[in-house]
């Protein structure tokens, strides 16, 4: 089977000597089982690093929207806690004004909210509730749900309306025993995973090299633990994460019903663009390369990171870099994404 997937192998190492990423850990699965699992490369381009792993540690960045905090929100659309199409101003009392009383959970989810891309909140603000105002009284960038506009600002939002009686972290915790082996996915890593995690880049704002400790900026300032990033995982975790979700596609009983996650997984008719809710989902633009069936869905993580499930083929693929190290200017995975995921497609066909 190893031999199988030669292809998509050589892609990684080729990406690793030509200093993409020094690390890189990947796993191709189906509902049931892993079929390839690898580690490449060294945590940092040192020559006396140490080499990647399996169970080497990543900080999985964005990747945090769709395994924890669609997760929680899932569950807490099963359990009537939240609906999708509750005005946000009903769960944030500072999002009010003419241009956005009629955005919704939903609008959220999907990127169409009209919030701007990104802020550099960090640098002025510290806090749940002094993040919370700022991004309620930010200027939208285009009319709600005309577009689609990658945003971090909505997920924050999103993970302050999950923590309004739990902490984030806590409620993830909670839940992922039912998804995720219990170490393998994590807010706050632990000292003892010190050892095994990959290093981000070196942080001129923090002064120092970050290693088990969030890359993102507004996470950090936010205590480590956010809507849109702060979880840490091995690709294992990840994958086993994957495979509950291709199996409760499948039919099979699990942490959600099936229905509710179709709902998130399938792209949203009434607005531009490629996304679900959370999830983004197959164009052959997009980063899982140009062999995925239309109904592939995932997302991918500033600091390297990626994860797509495509549920017509039963086949996921993790991608596990640490590529903003040294530096985030190293943008060389974007190419490398689209390489491997073709690569990875042509194998299992």
């Amino acid at each position: 089977m190893a031999e199988r997937f030669d292809a998509p192998r050589d892609v990684i190492r080729g990406a690793v000597a030509h200093l993409a990423f020094p690390a890189a850990v990947v796993e191709v699965g189906n509902a049931t089982q892993p079929l390839w699992s690898e580690a490449f490369g060294r945590l940092t381009f040192g020559a006396n690093a140490s080499p990647a792993h399996p169970e080497t540690i990543f900080d999985i960045a964005s990747l945090t929207k769709v395994l924890s905090t669609a997760s929680l929100l899932m569950r807490a659309v099963e359990h009537g806690e939240i609906a999708l199409d509750d005005p946000v101003g009903a769960h944030v009392n500072e999002w009010r004004g003419a241009d956005r009383d009629d955005v919704t959970i939903r609008d959220l989810l999907s990127h169409c909210s009209g919030l701007p891309a990104h802020r550099h909140y960090y640098r002025d603000n510290g806090g749940q509730d002094a993040f919370r105002r700022a991004i309620a009284a930010e200027p939208l960038d285009y009319e709600p749900r005309t577009r689609a506009m990658y945003s971090d600002l909505g997920f924050m939002l999103l993970g302050f309306i999950l923590a309004r009686r739990y902490r984030l972290a806590d409620r993830f915790d909670a839940t992922k025993s039912e998804i995720a082996p219990a170490d393998e996915l994590q807010f706050h890593p632990p000292p003892v995973w010190w050892p095994r995690t990959a290093p981000t880049e070196i942080d001129w704002w923090r002064g120092r090299l970050l290693r088990c400790e969030v890359h993102d900026e507004n996470t950090f300032a936010l205590g480590g633990a956010a809507g849109h990033a702060g979880l840490f995982g091995t690709a294992a975790g990840v994958g086993s994460f994957a495979r509950h979700l291709l199996q409760i596609l499948g039919g099979r009983t699990g942490a959600f019903r099936t229905d509710t996650v179709r709902e998130f997984t399938t792209r949203r008719a009434d607005v531009p663009g490629s996304r679900a809710l959370a999830w983004d989902t197959m164009l052959p633009a997009s980063s899982c390369g140009t062999l995925m069936s239309p109904r592939a869905f995932g997302h991918t993580g500033f600091t390297g990171t990626s994860l797509w499930i495509d549920p017509d083929r039963e086949i996921y693929v993790v991608l596990l870099t640490n590529r903003v190290h040294p530096t985030r200017a190293n943008t060389m995975i974007q190419d490398v994404r689209r390489a491997f995921h073709d690569a990875i497609m042509r194998a299992l066909m």
